[in-house]
This record gives C-alpha cells, sequence and structure tokens, in this order.
C-alpha cells in the first residue's frame, strides 16, 4: 500500500472482524481490544522505530512488528480511537496475539493497576501521535514512565511512536509545554519563550542518549528549528548533542546494534531521514547563543554534520548510531546558522578530529589521571592541585565527538558512564597554560 496515501484509505476503508474484540471503559480510559485477551510469552528484540508523522510506513510498522514475535502489543494514546487496532492486527500480514490500543483520559490514568499490568504483559509498544506536552504531562513521574523503561532495558521489546511519539524517545525532548516552535522564531530568539526542554527525565534509551528529535520535517521546514535546538543543548547543558529527523512519511527503525534503517518511498517522494551531530572540530559552541538575539552558529560553514538518508521500501539505507559516522546510501551536509538565518551546503566531508585536533596539540607535563581503567559504570578522575578548578574537561569519543564538558569544581570528579557503549574514550583538560589527554576503556 502507498503510504502516502494511507490515511486517505484507513478513513475509507473498514474491515470485517472476525476476531473477538472488546471495548474496556474505566474512570480514565478507555481500551479496545482484539485478538486473543489471554497473555502470551514471545521472543522479542530490543529495537525502536520512529516515525515521521502524516501515516505509519507500512514497511517499517511490519519490521516493527516482526520483532515483537507476534506477541501482545499496547498502543498508548492520549486521544482519539481504536483505529490503529484493525491496521496492526489484520492489513499488514503479521501474525499477533492480540493489540490493544489505550487512551487516556487524564493524568490519573497512569496509576491505574489494569494499564500497569498490559504494559507489563506487552511484547510490543506503540506511542501514536497527539501532543508530547500532554503525553508528559500524563505520563513523567508515574507508574507508566517506569514501567515504559522497564520494557526497554530489562524485558527489552520494541517500543515506538509516530509524531508526538517519537518526539519524546530521545533523552532530550522539546516539550512543547508552552506552546509550538518554528524555525524563524527558535533562530531569532533560541531563548524564546516556547523553547522549553527536559533532559534524561523520560525514556531512557540506551541508543538515544543525549539525542533530540523531531518530525514533520518536511512540511513545515523544521530544519532550522532542530538547529536551534540544538545550539541550546550546547550552550545550557554543555554537550555536544545529536539530532535524529523523519519527513513526514519516513520511518527510522534502529536495530539493537544501532544499525538505522530509513524507510519511505524515495525516489518517486522526497522521504528523507536526517542523523545530525554537532562538528568535531573544536572549538564547536555557537558564537551567538544569547536571550534576545538571533542565532550565530557558523565554525567556517561547518557548525553541523549531517548524514541525509533516502528512504526505500526495502530500508535499502542506514546509519550507524554506534558510531555517527558510518552509513550506506546517503550524502553528508553542513549546516549553519549566521544571524538568525539557516543555510545548508551539500558535498561535505566528516572530519577526522581526533588526528587534527587532539593529538597534535602540546602536552604539559601529566597532572591528569582516571581509574579504574577499564571502566564499566563509573570513572575518577583526578586533576592535580594546581591544575583543577581553571579549565576545562571534555569527554570525547574515538570519532572526535565532544561527549560531555565539564567544569572541574575539585580536584576529582566522579563520571557516571554507564550510558557509554563499549570501546574507548579520551579525556582533555584545558586551561590558559594546559593541555593534557588521556584514554581509558569502557566495558
Amino acid at each position: 500500500m502507498t503510504n502516502h496515501i494511507h490515511n486517505f484509505l484507513k478513513a475509507c476503508c473498514s474491515v470485517a472482524w472476525l476476531m473477538f474484540s472488546v471495548i474496556l471503559y474505566g474512570q480514565d480510559y478507555t481500551s479496545y481490544i482484539v485478538g486473543d485477551t489471554g497473555d502470551v510469552s514471545a521472543t522479542t528484540q530490543p529495537v525502536y522505530a520512529l516515525m515521521g508523522g502524516a501515516s505509519e510506513n507500512d514497511s517499517a510498522m511490519v519490521w516493527f512488528l516482526e520483532h515483537t514475535g507476534g506477541g501482545d502489543i499496547v498502543v498508548l494514546k492520549t486521544e482519539g480511537g481504536d483505529d490503529y487496532n484493525n491496521y496492526l492486527f489484520s492489513q499488514l500480514g503479521v501474525t499477533l496475539n492480540s493489540v490493544e490500543t489505550i487512551v487516556c483520559h487524564s493524568p490519573s490514568a497512569s496509576n491505574d493497576p489494569y494499564i500497569i499490568n498490559q504494559l507489563n504483559n506487552a511484547e510490543g509498544v506503540w506511542i501514536a501521535g497527539g501532543n508530547q506536552a500532554t503525553f508528559l504531562n500524563y505520563w513523567k513521574d508515574t507508574p507508566v514512565e517506569n514501567t515504559l523503561n522497564y520494557l526497554i532495558n530489562e524485558k527489552q521489546i520494541p517500543v515506538g511512536g509516530i509524531s508526538a511519539g517519537m518526539a519524546i524517545m530521545g533523552s532530550v525532548v522539546f516539550t512543547r509545554e508552552s506552546g509550538d516552535v518554528v524555525s524563524p522564531q527558535a533562530l531569532l530568539n533560541p531563548y524564546n519563550a516556547n523553547m522549553l526542554f527536559s533532559k534524561d527525565e523520560f525514556l531512557q534509551n540506551p541508543l538515544l542518549q543525549d539525542v533530540i528529535t523531531d518530525t514533520h520535517y518536511n512540511n513545515p521546514d523544521r530544519r532550522g528549528r532542530h538547529v536551534g535546538f540544538l545550539a541550546r543543548i550546547a550552550q545550557d547543558y554543555g554537550i555536544s548533542a545529536y539530532g535524529i529527523a523523519c519527513n513526514e512519511y519516513t520511518a527510522v527503525c534502529i536495530d539493537s546494534d544501532g544499525n538505522a534503517f530509513v524507510f519511505g518511498e524515495f525516489p518517486a517522494y522526497e522521504d528523507y531521514a536526517y542523523f545530525i551531530q554537532v562538528n568535531c572540530l573544536l572549538p564547536n559552541l555557537p558564537e551567538v547563543c544569547t536571550a534576545g538575539q538571533p542565532l550565530t552558529w557558523n565554525r567556517n560553514q561547518q557548525a553541523l554534520l549531517i548524514y541525509k538518508v533516502p528512504g526505500t521500501v526495502e530500508g535499502s539505507y542506514s546509519f550507524r548510531l554506534s558510531d555517527w559516522e558510518t552509513g550506506t546510501g546517503g550524502e553528508w551536509e553542513n549546516w549553519y546558522v549566521n544571524n538568525g538565518q539557516f543555510y545548508d551546503l551539500a558535498d561535505a566531508e566528516p572530519e577526522s578530529c581526533i588526528g587534527t585536533n587532539i593529538s597534535e596539540l602540546p602536552f604539559t607535563s601529566s597532572f591528569l589521571s582516571c581509574f579504574p581503567n577499564p571502566a564499566t559504570n563509573m570513572l575518577t578522575i583526578e586533576l592535580s592541585e594546581k591544575s583543577a578548578t581553571f579549565g576545562t574537561l571534555r569527554l570525547i569519543s574515538t570519532n572526535g565527538q565532544v561527549l560531555k564538558n565539564i567544569v572541574p569544581e575539585q580536584h576529582q570528579v566522579i563520571l557516571d558512564i554507564n550510558s557509554l557503549n563499549s570501546g574507548v574514550y579520551f579525556l582533555q583538560y584545558t586551561s590558559a597554560s594546559a593541555n593534557q589527554i588521556i584514554q581509558f576503556h569502557k566495558q
């Protein structure tokens, strides 16, 4: 089925159900169930599916359902009805035990034992579109949030979402609690009243750590506002965050190894996904990111590095989130902003920053150390007496990406590295008179 006319067909078509279906009404929710209401156990795989917002991509949704082992699917919503039940259970050709749509009508639904039980028993959870401000208001800091994180990190089942459901998947979320933002607003004043974010406060998806997503990317053009989001994150949190974005009929499906496959109907349609990172060439923070002033983030027209991937029906092209540099079928671009004006440049080349920016710097005598090495969960960093509190400590990946900036307040820094993938990382300490880099291994 052509996904670009999928909404129209769903509205016009009906299915005569042969399977048992039931509607349950709670005080604060409505549940629509189709299929077997008994719980089953199935072998699942920890994958994510992110969709741009206009309609579900059928091929990507089949990919998602196939990783649920044919078990029970729960769809979470805060508005609407049971339109997902027919679509998931009978129209895609994947055999499932059941599909249940739970529509939460108020924040108190998040404490309902029935909803928590159904989520705990699920082999796949899909978060529908709506308003991420409502989602956060209803689910944040509740048993629903705890259960979703249990399903992602312990039970390890497929979890995905479309539109607002995709918007809440990253560890950094544009909350929309004061209203939406368009690109000109974000670029002309990155501290406008609607630019509100939460960080590490909702879903804990390991492969989406320090990622902020955006949707409906081509209608309207949201590239500028996404750059504004990343500028604010860099300025406020001191991290070089990442962005993942989808055009309206595009989907990104991420497997357990961090391979992100892009589904769409390219070349018939302009279906693209965008993987955005702050350029690792130092310095890389915005030149001007101040309340009431237009954003400037130029850095020699290389402020941001983007891998733009066309989505195909087969999901043929991909990008690897485990290193943020390996991709197939896409093209590299640079994005930058001058005085509130967004620019994009094709034919960009990724930089090898460890070689050009770190290892060639003149190093002083040793005053930086860390232990244990290798480390698993926590890393202790020691600074000598004369070096501490005067400079900046950076955590850097092997491709030169600055993952964290720290201004030490004492001679010992305890760094939580649970979210890092296994591998080699660098610690760099710089001040007006000193520079040193050491490496450590994350197990």
